[in-house]
């Protein structure tokens, strides 16, 4: 018991200061990206903004870890959402609506895209969202990166108002030369704080650092800095007390109903891109969180919890966020480990504001800019320049280039669609790239399981130019059915069966079927016969081939399309085939005497005498063993007629693998038979089979009287074990090439 209580007080502290570390990291940043959205309204909702921040962090640290399943995993407002938010709101500047309005907009763009973040969890959506390929998530983070810095340059320059970029850069008369100082001395205290210190986070330092330029400047330089009214240059009075906060969730619902369902629709583009970015932001920290702890997120349950923590944030004011991987690895490093550390991380945060809100109304802007411009730059990937060096990889670094550019040019929705898009061609120039055709082979290099004899092997390899067996994989679709054909055109004219192998298939499609169906038809045209093989299995897209090949009338109203269960299967029909009348005549025939079977007919009947004396003979009806696994291996078995069909069991399953099938005229059992070991495989009649059985005891004692005739038993035995190793071989080597 005491062991238990102190691990769960080793977690609770672990956890306490784990949230204390992130909510130090994420509380700053907060502050920044919501200046940055309600600045763009006007430099008098600064303060509305650093506001909206700070309560995103409360709600989202609050509701987000309690519902979510994911530990050490810390919610707060993020650079995706800064930069959406943002662009929205310039959106709605430049088309002249109400202040007012547009902060109503935003609450209600926030409560929608939890809505839709909610909706996406409850159906699944959350599995799907991590297969995005990396290049789309490359060009969406490099483009909120730079859709960030470029949005803090006029703030980090003290640039206020609705200036465009490109003006800002060319006025210098503009600038505010303390914003810059303030800015540059925040950037470059965070970038160098690692250098320093691991145990304050660089933001917090950097933030530190901006402050204390901030008052340096003004008792030193321009003492109208310190006067708080009209001072743009700083975030300005919050009004950190209860009543304030309950005033900024109160008056968002006192005029709520201005909104109508038309402006909501308006927005729903902007909220399902806000929703995916999102999303994607946590799922992505979430799977970084698991291969650091070794642990497994729940995709689906954390994207009901971080949509239910967006909605929470705006009903009380706050902005939307996400799962954030700075926080988070200061909250892992920091001794983090269960989901508390979140909820402490939210609770700190309204301490925070509640305590500090004169402090943090003294912020300056510039030390805000500063902070995003560094986390800005960090999102864009650079490696990615990485890309250019191989030929390769140069469409993944050209997507990365579009969806930026996209972003840039036109806005994070649009860039969301081209993603999209793109990462569509991704897959179908992965899927065009690589082939379908596995392996192609011919008749003579690739048998079935059933064992021939001599004069029937000779003919199947003379023959083996009738069959073409052709192994296939990956996905037959619209994109590769000319690939398809042009690996099956050669074969229609000259061969008689094509045996189609469809184990290795992931996904067929309509276009594939209506190819093979023409396939199907010139085969038929002349008298030739097109045959699957594993087809009655479910595809990982939920559909069985079979089930789609029946319902385009593929493998139905022709004799000339076989179907079986196994490329073995079919490989045996083909060989019975070709083998034809032989094989019938041999059904009709007597059992065969101990002279007439394959290993000893070149010896003389005289010289078998002894062998004729010693074997017993045997009758073994259909399904029956001959021996099982695990039996004594003390026989040697003969085929006077019928056959014996050699399984053994699969490891962990019910199933059995077929290793060979042996017929009239042929032995088995011969190197357990010699080597004196323990079946490792069961022997099944799979029709009424007459055998010889020659018993260990016999043959040592025909060893014993009869030495020579021992040794050529041994010899035959050894003469067809040789030759059937040459046949495996060969048909190895040709599967591998």
């Amino acid at each position: 018991m005491e062991l238990t209580s102190n691990f769960k007080s080793d977690k609770l502290a672990g956890d306490f200061w784990g949230g204390l570390a992130a909510m130090l990291v994420a509380l700053p940043s907060a502050i920044a990206f919501g200046v940055t959205i309600y600045a763009s309204i006007g430099p008098a909702y600064a303060g509305m903004g650093a506001l909206a921040g700070i309560l995103g962090t409360v709600a989202l640290g609050l509701v987000a870890p309690t519902l979510g399943g994911t530990n050490r995993l810390i919610t707060a407002p993020c650079a995706p959402a800064a930069a959406v938010c943002s662009a929205f709101a310039i959106g709605l500047v430049q088309q002249q609506v109400e202040p007012v309005f547009i902060v109503l907009m935003l609450t209600a763009l926030g409560l929608v895209a939890g809505l839709l973040q909610l909706l996406l969890g409850a159906m699944g959506v959350g599995s799907l969202i991590k297969y995005i390929p990396f290049p789309v998530v490359s060009g969406y983070l490099t483009g909120v990166g730079l859709i960030i810095i470029a949005s803090q340059i006029p703030k980090f320059l003290g640039v206020f108002g609705n200036y465009s970029l490109w003006r800002v850069l060319i006025s210098p008369e503009l600038w505010q030369w303390q914003s810059a100082v303030i800015g540059t001395v925040t950037a470059a205290v965070m970038l160098g704080a690692a250098l320093v210190t691991r145990v304050v986070p660089a933001a917090i330092l950097g933030l530190l650092a901006g402050v204390l330029t901030y008052f340096g400047l003004a008792y030193a330089v321009d003492q109208s800095m310190l006067v708080i009214e009209g001072n743009k240059l700083i975030i300005g009075p919050l009004g950190g007390t209860a009543s304030s906060m309950l005033d900024a969730i109160t008056g968002r619902w006192r005029d709520i109903g201005e909104l109508k369902l038309s402006h909501i629709g308006g927005l729903l583009g902007t909220a399902l891109t806000l929703a995916v970015l999102l999303s994607i932001d946590t799922l992505k920290t979430a799977v970084v969180l698991d291969a650091l702890t070794r642990s497994r997120h729940d995709p689906n349950r954390e994207l009901i919890a971080q949509g239910s923590g967006n909605i929470a944030s705006a009903c009380v004011g706050g902005m939307p966020g996400a799962g954030q991987m700075g926080a988070t690895l200061v909250n892992l490093n920091s001794g983090g480990q269960t989901r508390v550390s979140g909820v402490v991380e939210g609770v700190l945060s309204l301490i925070a504001f509640l305590a500090l809100g004169t402090f943090i109304a003294w912020i300056p802007v510039g030390a805000l800019a500063g902070i995003l411009i560094v986390v800005g730059f960090r999102m864009i990937d650079r490696h990615s320049f990485n890309l250019l060096r191989s030929p390769w990889t140069m469409l993944d670094f050209a997507v990365i280039v579009v969806v930026v550019g996209v972003a840039l040019g036109y806005s994070l929705i649009a860039a969301s669609g081209v993603g999209i898009a793109l990462a569509m061609l991704l897959f179908i120039r992965e899927q065009l790239g690589s082939t379908i055709i596995r392996n192609k082979l011919d008749g003579s290099h690739r048998f079935s399981k059933r064992v021939r004899l001599g004069q029937d092997m000779e003919l199947l390899v003379k023959s083996g130019d009738k069959t073409a067996i052709v192994e296939l994989q990956g996905s037959l679709f619209f994109g590769t059915k000319d690939q398809l054909y042009s690996a099956l055109e050669p074969e229609l004219t000259r061969r008689t069966y094509i045996v189609v192998d469809m184990r290795r298939v992931q996904s067929v499609d309509v276009t594939a079927v209506h190819l093979l169906t023409q396939i199907r038809d010139s085969l038929i045209e002349r008298g030739a016969y097109l045959i699957f093989s594993d087809l009655t299995r479910t595809l990982p897209n939920g559909r069985n081939i079979a089930e789609l090949f029946d319902q385009m009338e593929l493998t139905t109203m022709t004799e000339h399309v076989k179907v079986f269960p196994a490329l073995d299967d079919a490989l045996e029909w083909t060989e019975d085939e070709i083998l034809g009348e032989h094989l019938k005549e041999a059904l009709e025939l007597p059992p065969l005497e101990v002279y007439e079977l394959e290993m000893f007919k070149h010896y003389k009947e005289e010289t078998l005498i002894a062998l004729v004396e010693a074997l017993e003979r045997r009758s073994v009806g259909k399904d029956e063993k001959v021996f099982s696994l695990g039996d004594v291996a003390n026989e040697l078995y003969l085929i006077r007629k019928g056959a014996v069909r050699i399984t053994f069991p699969i490891k962990g399953t019910v199933n059995v693998h077929h290793a060979l099938t042996y017929g009239r005229g042929d032995f088995f059992g011969g190197i357990a038979f010699i080597a004196g070991t323990s079946r490792f495989n069961d022997g099944t009649a799979v029709e009424d089979t007459e055998l010889f059985v020659l018993q260990r005891e016999q043959f040592e004692r025909l060893k014993e009287e009869h030495k020579r005739l021992g040794f050529e038993i041994l010899e035959a035995v050894a003469k067809v074990l040789a030759l059937r190793l040459r046949y495996a071989d060969k048909e190895l080597m040709a599967m591998q090439e």
